[in-house]
């Protein structure tokens, strides 16, 4: 049985974002980071449901509040939607307002920071991992530290990956990409956490619920890239809409096989009632 991919978002969050897998998330930001990290708190209020279609509304991957005082949102992020900049200030800013409590001063608002792990080239020149930051235009001084946002690359990663420059970095970065297994067999050998988070990828590799969400994810993926290539070379963008209407309707069917109420159906989707219904009748026939 083919294991299950980390740069699948869905098994991302399922790995990552799983409560008593805390250990395994943390030494992922200190390889990120740079950082010691001595606690770390899951946000575990988003439903994993939202993440099978296109998120236009700011639903975050994985939340995690580190040490009280910094709110982390981290992301895998399977294709270039040509909106990455956007979309990280926007989950930033979301980050950054909600993390003021009633009554407090604004000097007291925790420090957000953003990551997005990308399966592309984020910029075309750089490293595989830039860190953005909010600075002065004289003398590039640092405006403020609460501020951050990364880009880890995978693309680029695979190309000028170095072991000896960021040895931690690397070890995550080569078991995620999984494309030397000698190498990812090393990686698991060297970092206990790595070898816990492989632990729980072939554990979910087992259940066929999980396999079945992570295949329609990355079918949901290609037929988006096909239909996003049809309407490119045909010149319309009803092919693009289409493409994510598709989409919606095919996790739709899922849902229905687990049993899920219409109206949770509507809401996760972004379908009419009248759309469902008629998937309802397609499947009673």
């Amino acid at each position: 049985m083919e294991k299950l991919k980390l740069t699948n978002d869905f098994i991302f969050k399922k790995v990552f974002g799983k409560k008593g897998n805390e250990s395994i998330l943390k030494d992922l930001l200190e390889a990120i980071l740079k950082i010691k990290i001595k606690k770390i708190e899951l946000q575990t209020e988003v439903e994993l449901e939202r993440e099978l279609i296109d998120d236009k509304t700011g639903v975050s991957d994985i939340e995690a509040t580190i040490d009280d005082n910094t709110i982390i949102d981290i992301e895998m992020q399977m294709r270039n939607q040509y909106n990455m900049k956007e979309r990280s200030l926007f989950y930033w800013a979301g980050l950054y307002y909600t993390g003021l409590k009633k009554k407090e001063e604004y000097k007291e608002n925790k420090r957000a920071i953003t990551i997005n792990i990308v399966n592309f080239d984020m910029f075309k020149e750089g490293p595989y991992h830039e860190k953005i930051e909010l600075r002065r235009e004289y003398k590039n001084i640092l405006l403020t530290n609460k501020l951050e946002i990364h880009f880890i690359q995978l693309s680029k990663f695979l190309k000028e990956g170095q072991e000896e420059k960021d040895k931690k970095m690397w070890q995550w970065l080569t078991f995620i990409c999984n494309k030397n297994r000698k190498e990812v067999e090393r990686v698991m050998k060297e970092n206990k956490e790595i070898e816990k988070a492989n632990e729980e990828l072939e554990y979910l590799t087992g259940d066929d619920a999980v396999r079945r969400i992570a295949f329609l994810r990355e079918k949901a993926e290609r037929d988006y890239i096909t239909n996003m290539s049809g309407a490119k070379e045909e010149g319309i963008e009803e092919g693009i809409e289409q493409g994510e209407k598709n989409k919606a309707m095919e996790i739709a069917k899922e849902m229905l096989k687990e049993g899920m109420k219409i109206e949770k159906i509507i809401k996760i989707t972004g379908l009419t009632k009248e759309e469902v219904e008629e998937i309802v009748n397609k499947k009673t026939k």
